[in-house]
């Protein structure tokens, strides 16, 4: 997929805050001394009265986006994933879950590609935690039409919400015109002997296996499952029931992400075989992008090696 378009899906982020704001003058932005890195500096630029920048704090930050959120303000408030999801678990958990604040989490540097800046920045278990607090909405996106949709979607719900977004330019894989649902996932491959469920990133590497192995005579169903949770249940047993077997790829770990939630409703229902791409219990390393997801096992290549596996 060398000749696709590629945009990162904090720079949606970016331009759906200004486009936003324009439409909410509710709208709250707030940034962790990281607003040129998370691209809220756009925001700022355009509305520096509804911009709040809280320097290396993060904790705080989420404290003070609750306390604006129950004032009647719908807030965006972003860093790292490392630094939202695990430097500020506490303070999510309690002041945005707890008292059902209506705070956007949008972290963006997830995964491993972040690349270079090694396993300290690398977020494996953002989901897994985000996933843990009640009533959180966490959402995936693929690619830069789906995290502007999905983006739309989730300030336009009330609650506590987290988004996912990454650093390094993905494929975009959805035209401009694209519906997405919260909590339904985008079947972008028929299919009926086995189904990828894939998100965020992966999401083109499993529609390039469908591709690959439909020359083979392989009929592989492929799942954008961009939102986490709710997760579309419905959708997971019906692939269950349908393909007879499931591989979950995701750019985090195996354990207690996608591919946790996808099992745990798996075998509650209708018990197959699944197979999980993901990040193993391991930390990362810096590197280029491209050879940290080779090296840790998370490429088109380790999707197909996966579905051959439960087939």
């Amino acid at each position: 997929m060398a000749d696709v378009k590629k945009i990162a899906t904090r720079q949606a982020y970016s331009e759906f805050l200004v486009e936003e704001g324009a439409k909410r003058p509710e709208l709250v932005v707030m940034s962790a001394d990281l607003s040129g890195s998370n691209k809220t500096d756009a925001f700022e630029k355009a509305y520096p009265e509804r911009f709040v920048e809280c320097g290396i704090s993060e904790q705080d930050m989420y404290a003070q986006a609750a306390g604006l959120a129950h004032s009647g303000k719908v807030v965006c408030a972003s860093s790292f994933a490392m630094f939202a999801a695990g430097r500020a678990f506490e303070i999510i958990r309690n002041s945005i879950g707890y008292t059902e604040a209506n705070v956007k989490i949008c972290a963006t540097h997830g995964g491993i590609t972040v690349g270079e800046d090694g396993a300290s920045h690398q977020t494996f278990e953002d989901i897994a935690l985000m996933r843990t607090i009640p009533g959180m909405l966490v959402v995936n996106p693929a690619d830069a039409v789906s995290a502007k949709a999905l983006l739309a979607e989730s300030v336009a719900t009330y609650g506590p919400a987290y988004v996912r977004l990454g650093r390094s330019g993905v494929p975009v894989i959805y035209d401009e015109n694209e519906t997405f649902e919260i909590g339904k996932a985008k079947t972008v491959r028929e299919g009926k002997d086995v189904t990828i469920i894939a998100t965020g990133i992966m999401v083109a590497d499993a529609m390039a296996v469908a591709d690959k192995l439909a020359a083979e005579g392989v009929s592989v169903r492929v799942l954008d499952m961009h939102t986490i949770k709710p997760l579309d249940e419905e959708a997971v047993i019906k692939a269950a029931k349908e393909t007879g077997a499931i591989v979950t790829a995701e750019e985090h770990s195996v354990i207690g992400g996608l591919g946790g939630a996808v099992a745990e409703t798996v075998v509650q229902n209708c018990p197959v075989k699944v197979a999980m791409v993901g990040q193993k219990d391991c930390f990362g390393e810096s590197g280029k992008p491209a050879q940290l997801l080779e090296k840790y096992g998370m490429t088109a290549a380790d999707i197909e090696a996966a579905v051959r596996s439960v087939l």
